[in-house]
């Protein structure tokens, strides 16, 4: 009987032992598949790609990956709008449902469920471009944050009710750890920190869904939360460049000379808490702080220099596959590069080398920073790209640039009427204090167009009725 007893123990040791290794062989394919992003302090970085505004069903091929892999770069940002998650009934403005207009009596967008969402990150993950970004380079560490439609909702912010479950799925885009802080805490900011010391490059990626008050509101962009850590990653250890991310734009306000056409989203649009940013990072007194950002589905570059004690320049790169001269015939992208050359900028770098005179760019883009360190002093290259990997918009500056300087940030004050004030005009002068004219020229533009095709029509028309009366008359005559 005891040679029996023995004999059942030894099968259930082996078999709790073969158990115990199974499971311990699962455990390490999932913490292989959800290993952080490398963060590697012994090896600087000199190359950062980003991107933002992705669709995952926009038809291939994609050549803008192929692009951004021969960029080499050693961390790939998403942006947010990393996918299109929500849905859109049609434009209505009468019917049942009516999603615009006076009478507009449903959302257009709505959310989709857990599900969707999950299907949706799962098609950008199996992209064939961005699966050779991800899986045929793992040396490329890949991080980033959300905007509106990935957060769940077209222009949701925290009143949004299924964010954490966004929350979630996000993290599991980004290959997050389980164990990540990331997880725990309301909101998905974070920062990262690059390079060995002297080329460190610390990357501050801002959430600016998940505490964000509604539009027109000027309440809070961050959250009092995401302020205090903010602050906290700004007076913490120092880096040679500070790359804040913010899914929408800051420096831009475009929805100032496109009102009451149309607003687009931007810090401009909470003035109380951008002066807040500027003075945090002013009083901060780190150095080498640059922004870059995404959402408007085009490219630009843009410069502050009345934020900070030197120039705060934010690269903006929009979208990967939505783009605005998508959105109309080839035949009529001219009228959308018209549109960007004309409207007034007092922000944007304007370059020679620019593809288009507006110093913008309406088709697919990917944002590129580059730092040759091995350079007196180091110089810094900021740059949008096209879907083939060419240049269409660049500004290239030494990183001595971005240091503290002597004097003071420049003020409105005494300075019109001679070089001080075309400076501040540039570079300083709010778009929404610009002129009447130049400020609604837009809207000028186009509601002249509109009333010279009407005019026209109408002649048209009038042309036609005439004509044809006449032909009754000769008919009946006849």
């Amino acid at each position: 009987m005891s040679r029996a007893k023995e004999l059942v123990r030894l099968i259930l040791f082996i078999f709790v032992t073969l158990i115990s290794q199974a499971k311990a062989e699962e455990t390490q394919t999932v913490e292989a598949i959800v290993s952080p992003p490398s963060t590697n302090s012994n090896v600087f970085v000199s190359r950062i790609a980003f991107g933002s505004c992705f669709n995952q069903s926009a038809p291939q091929p994609q050549p803008i990956w192929e692009s951004i892999i021969r960029f080499d770069p050693q961390v790939f940002i998403w942006l947010g709008d990393n996918i299109y998650g929500d849905n859109k009934r049609p434009v209505r403005i009468w019917g049942r449902e009516r999603t615009v207009g006076p009478w507009k009596n449903i959302e257009r967008f709505f959310p989709s469920t857990e599900d969707e969402l999950s299907r949706r990150y799962a098609a950008v993950k199996s992209n064939p471009g961005y699966a050779s970004l991800r899986q045929g380079h793992p040396e490329v560490s890949i991080i980033g944050t959300w905007d509106d439609h990935d957060y769940g909702l077209n222009v949701a912010g925290k009143e949004f009710p299924y964010k954490d479950t966004s929350q979630q799925l996000l993290l599991d885009f980004l290959d997050e750890p389980f164990n990540s802080p990331r997880r725990k805490q309301a909101g998905v900011y974070t920062s990262y920190m690059f390079g060995p010391p002297g080329k460190r490059i610390k990357v501050i990626l801002l959430d600016t869904r998940y505490h964000r008050d509604l539009m027109f509101s000027d309440g809070t962009m961050l959250g009092e939360t995401q302020w205090s850590w903010l602050e906290e990653e700004l007076n913490g250890p120092q880096s040679e460049i500070t790359i804040i991310t913010s899914s929408i734009q800051v420096v831009s306000n475009l929805s100032a000379i496109f009102e009451p056409l149309f607003y687009m989203e931007s810090w401009s649009l909470f003035p109380k808490e951008r002066h807040r940013l500027f003075n945090l990072i002013d009083s901060s007194k780190r150095e080498g702080v640059m922004f870059i950002s995404g959402d408007v589905h085009f490219g630009e570059i843009t410069r502050y220099d009345c934020g900070a004690a030197y120039p705060l320049y934010d690269l903006t790169s929009s979208g990967l596959t939505q783009a605005v001269e998508r959105t109309v015939p080839k035949a009529l992208a001219f009228a959308i590069r018209f549109m960007a050359w004309i409207a007034p900028s007092t922000k944007r770098v304007f370059s020679p080398n620019c593809r288009f005179r507006s110093c913008t760019y309406g088709l697919p883009n990917f944002g590129a920073v580059e730092i040759d360190w091995e350079a007196t002093p180091p110089m810094v290259k900021l740059e949008v790209r096209d879907e083939f990997g060419k240049t269409a918009i660049g500004v290239e500056f030494p990183l001595s640039d971005l240091r503290l300087q002597q004097q003071q940030p420049r003020s409105k004050t005494g300075m019109r009427g001679g070089q001080d004030w075309k400076y501040y005009k540039q570079h300083c002068l709010p778009e929404s204090e610009l002129p009447w004219f130049a400020k609604y020229r837009i809207a000028l533009v186009l509601v002249s167009f509109a009333a010279a095709s009407a005019m026209l029509l109408v002649l048209v028309v009038t042309k036609a009725v005439s004509g044809g009366t006449m032909f009754i008359k000769k008919f009946k005559v006849d």
